[in-house]
């Protein structure tokens, strides 16, 4: 797949903007703050509703404006259409082809993307949140009953943890049925987002191991762990999980009335990364570290490939000075003819690169956009 048209109204520092593009790497220079990250952004935005910069939605709005709009054509294999997304106070409004959509997670995956930008690098040194980020923005991206069960989730997590801290603070358990009540529907959501994270993570681990094994040229072998916060047996059985999640949540009732809040599920689990045995996050060297996230990042391109039949869109923000010549390349290869890519940077000076070379390069200046070849 890949974007033909990209139009922003309202977006950030641009006013008015209109792009084409070809179905090859497109590079954006410029220097810092023109506003090259937020053609990335946008990008981002139109494919899955939301910034990986800011939860803030108004932030995405020009100053002084009332709303954002990003308007994209989309060409795939078989079917070319439109996606819209108009951003306001009163929240989003998302259409594909015209036609509105009810919910955002309809909406969701019918542009696919994968992101790599410095932070990301913080993948696996960072905290378990932003691991807890990756996997629900990836998975979601292909499979819209995950993005529903984990959307629920979030829901009744919510409402149970308000009914604890109230029972914590009146000293009650007066609202005991309602906790049943409440833990009963969260371990169905928490079991089903549980199993799609662990099925999905099988599968990124089976792409990731043979990228990360030839970027190490050979010597490192890379295994991604999902810990979740229950103990769940290898055989990955939806009753199963329900079942321990049952067995969990009746062990520690009274010690999370006692705290106020719940303290096991999918918003407390984790990812771990080791090579060669040992833990990347805390034994590993930086180079380890940069290759176990590119790797990473790689294997995503071929997952959605497997699960959709279209390569996504990558959108490299300022991420190539970041790496060395060895893993510029290695990603640069990778990526040559087979991936719409969109790269910013401020300078492709000192990388010498085919992929670069036949690139489509846009001049970046003051929220304005000029190709120049």
């Amino acid at each position: 797949m890949h974007i033909e048209k990209l139009q922003l109204r309202n977006y950030r520092n641009y006013k008015e903007q209109s792009l084409e593009f070809e179905n090859k790497v497109n590079v954006f220079l410029g220097e810092n703050a023109q506003g090259k990250t937020n053609v990335m952004e946008s990008i981002y935005v139109l494919a899955m509703a939301r910034s990986y910069r800011t939860a803030k939605d108004k932030e995405l709005i020009s100053w002084d404006e009332e709303y954002a709009k990003i308007e994209g054509s989309i060409k795939k294999r078989n079917s070319s259409f439109d996606l819209s997304l108009v951003i306001s106070q009163k929240g989003k409004k998302a259409k594909i082809s015209r036609i509105e959509q009810r919910r955002l997670t309809d909406y969701v995956g019918h542009l696919n993307v994968v992101m790599f930008a410095p932070e990301d690098l913080n993948l696996v040194k960072g905290s378990p949140q932003v691991r807890r980020r990756f996997i629900d923005m990836e998975i979601g991206q292909v499979n819209a009953v995950y993005l529903n069960d984990l959307s629920v989730y979030q829901k009744i997590l919510s409402q149970r943890n308000s009914l604890l801290r109230e029972m914590y603070r009146n000293k009650s358990q007066q609202n005991m049925t309602m906790l049943e009540i409440l833990t009963e529907q969260l371990i169905d959501k928490a079991a089903r987002v549980t199993l799609k994270r662990m099925k999905y993570m099988e599968k990124l681990q089976s792409w990731a191991e043979p990228i990360h094994h030839g970027i190490s040229r050979g010597l490192e072998t890379l295994k991604i762990h999902y810990k979740p916060t229950i103990e769940v047996c290898d055989e990955l059985d939806l009753s199963k999980m329900i079942e321990a999640f049952h067995l969990k949540f009746g062990k520690i009732k009274e010690k999370e009335i006692d705290r106020g809040t719940s303290l096991f599920g999918p918003h407390r689990d984790d990812l771990l990364f080791s090579v060669n045995g040992k833990d990347v996050q805390t034994f590993g060297s930086q180079g380890q570290q940069r290759t176990t996230a590119l790797s990473l990042k790689l294997a995503e391109i071929d997952l959605i490939h497997s699960e959709v039949g279209e390569y996504p869109i990558l959108l490299l923000d300022d991420v190539l000075s970041e790496l060395d010549d060895f893993r510029q390349s290695h990603l640069l290869n990778t990526i040559q003819g087979k991936v719409q890519t969109f790269v910013t940077t401020t300078s492709v000076e000192g990388i010498h690169h085919e992929t670069l070379e036949k690139a489509a390069t846009y001049k970046v200046h003051a929220g304005s956009i000029e190709r120049l070849k």
